[in-house]
């Protein structure tokens, strides 16, 4: 007989309030910033009060797990849906303080109008209105007498009808007594099982990721320091983006401000770069990773569980190790000296801004290769080398773009199989064969998408080579992106409309350019033949026009560095489709040779 892997039961909200105060019910949010709108904490008072449905709890059991004694620990039961909104009625009715987005304890106070039944969130104007009560929680939590509560109010406003009052008022202590669908999880359904039971019961479609359950797994462990450890993740994360929040950090949260992690946050106060500014998902990945030689989160989910992969069971021994292996690599992670060397290396291959980079996770593999070749303690030159290849191959390739976690599980396996010259070797001769270099390389680039990972890597290859801009003296390329430079077209846009072209023939990838944009302005919409004959002109009289060229030869060098075919000089709208084919096989020339010289 199969046994039932779930329960749906009805439960009052004051018994799950209750559980959730006493500790049988974790909820891992609660020590993350309250994302709802205090507006939505209102309506759902609301729902309460009229007795609307207000969905289902989802609790997942963690599994009971093997002692050394041989005796057996009873899981905890850990809240992976309705977090908000049991957070939203910790705040509401017990009145306690929730963590808003500055990581700032703050009350949210609903105030509740008894004569037009209705809720607000409060204010200044209810706070001076006598016909408002400025706080349900003291109410609901039968902190003040009914009886007093009626006498003062009625004596603040004379024409109340009493007996009406009184029933409004029951009804609105009686919030606690209604119910709300409990769904319980059992801790032996594995995290794949999960995950699909919840995609299918969440009625507004929402997926929770695996980082997401492996965080909940985290901070509801207060044996190993799986609370701090969390903290640390997100914190992190949050100082990443805002290194301010640096200084704030010790008065909001002093028991972490005094924690063995506040040292490794610290370098973060004074940190501005933001090509990489990862998420709890990205840090998540690559400790669990970069460690475990494991791909797939569902594979920490179980190990935080403790369990057993060849036994099937869940032992205590492994939830210690997975913890301890866990928060190593997640110092390595944050650790400075490993971050600021892994940009410093992105950066050396030529993606020297955030929107160069459109693959989060060709990022975090190369940063998961980084701190894996470390451990393996390989040489500081092969690292760089290793690490900018499999960077640059894995944009090129889209090697990430679908089924990414499958990929990652492939590539570290066999890294570890094979070791990293080894497999990079045979990924160039499956992936980056002639075929690609003189085919498949060429036709992605007839596209009109500027933000093309292909065309980002044509760019980080001028970035590295040093190129200038399209007709600039001095000007690089680094120079434009850096300084958030515009992207022009060779062909002028307004020409080739005007000549009947539409949006996706003139823009292409083939006719973009890096330009600054007085130099643009300068050309207009003029032909290619006419504003080259303009700058040769310029060359001979030595009068400025178009950017600071001065003779011929600089002038074919800047082209050639931009991979422009000289045929330029003399185009016209005739010559446009095949400037661009030209171009394109132009680009991947350079991208070729750019690669070959990581």
């Amino acid at each position: 007989m199969q046994t039932q892997n779930y329960s749906v039961n009805q439960q009052l909200i004051e018994t799950v309030l209750a559980w959730v105060t006493a500790g049988e019910i974790a909820i891992p949010e609660i020590q993350r910033p309250f994302v709802w709108d205090k507006t939505k904490v209102r309506e759902l008072m609301d729902s309460l009060y009229r007795g609307y449905p207000i969905g289902y709890l989802i609790s997942w059991r963690n599994p009971s797990i093997n002692l050394k004694d041989g005796s057996k620990s009873e899981g905890k039961k850990i809240l992976i849906d309705g977090q908000q909104r049991v957070t939203a009625m910790i705040a509401a009715i017990l009145g306690e303080k929730i963590i808003n987005k500055d990581y700032k304890k703050e009350r949210i106070i609903i105030s509740f109008h008894p004569l037009k039944e209705k809720f607000e969130v409060f204010n200044y104007a209810i706070k001076n209105d006598s016909s408002w009560i400025p706080d349900i929680s003291p109410v609901i939590k039968r902190e003040v007498s009914l009886l007093s509560l009626i006498k003062n109010y009625c004596d603040k406003n004379p024409q109340t009808d009493q007996e009406k009052l009184e029933k409004v008022l029951q009804k609105l202590q009686g919030i606690t007594k209604k119910q709300i669908g409990l769904i319980e999880l059992s801790g032996e359904l594995d995290i794949e099982t999960v995950t699909e039971i919840f995609v299918r019961i969440n009625s507004q479609g929402v997926v929770l990721s695996q980082a997401d359950f492996a965080m909940s797994k985290i901070a509801s462990n207060d044996r190993y320091g799986g609370v701090e450890l969390r903290k640390c993740i997100d914190y992190f994360c949050h100082l990443a983006i805002y290194p301010d929040f640096y200084n704030k950090l010790t008065e909001i949260d002093k028991d972490f401000s005094q924690s063995k992690y506040m040292s490794y946050l610290r370098w973060l106060k004074n940190e501005n770069d933001d090509l990489y500014d990862p998420n709890y998902k990205d840090v998540l990945r690559v400790a669990f990773v970069s460690e475990f030689s494991r791909g797939k989160l569902a594979d920490l989910v179980s190990l935080l569980s403790g369990r057993n992969f060849e036994t099937r069971t869940y032992e205590e021994d492994i939830v210690k190790n997975t913890f301890k292996r866990l928060e190593k690599s997640v110092l390595k992670f944050i650790n400075e000296t490993n971050f600021k060397r892994f940009l410093m290396i992105i950066r050396s291959a030529g993606f020297i801004d955030k929107s160069m980079i459109r693959s989060r996770n060709a990022l975090n593999f190369a940063y998961i290769l980084y701190l894996k070749l470390r451990s393996l303690n390989y040489q500081p030159a092969k690292i760089e080398k290793y690490v900018r290849k499999w960077f640059v191959l894995s944009v090129l390739t889209g090697r990430y773009s679908g089924s990414p976690e499958s990929k990652i599980d492939f590539d570290i396996k066999r890294i570890d199989e094979l070791g990293i010259e080894n497999h990079m070797l045979n990924l160039e001769r499956a992936e980056l064969s002639d075929g690609f270099w003189g085919d498949g390389l060429i036709q992605s680039l007839n596209s009109a998408i500027a933000s093309s990972p292909h065309f980002n890597v044509f760019l980080a290859a001028q970035v590295k080579n040093k190129d200038k801009g399209f007709l600039s003296k001095e000007i690089t390329v680094a120079d434009l992106i850096t300084h958030r430079g515009d992207i022009h077209h060779i062909f002028p846009k307004d020409f080739l409309r005007k000549r009947g072209l539409q949006r996706r023939e003139y823009n292409q990838i083939a006719n973009y350019v890096y330009m600054q944009s007085e130099i643009n302005v300068k050309i207009g919409n003029k032909k290619p033949k006419d504003y080259f004959n303009l700058i040769l002109k310029q060359i001979k009289d030595k009068k400025m026009l178009y950017g600071g060229i001065t003779n011929k030869e600089e002038l074919l060098k800047n082209i050639k560095e931009n991979c422009i075919p000289e045929m330029i000089l003399k185009a016209d709208i005739d010559d446009y489709n095949e400037f661009l084919k030209q171009r394109r096989k132009l680009i991947a020339e350079k991208i070729k040779k750019y690669y070959q010289g990581l």
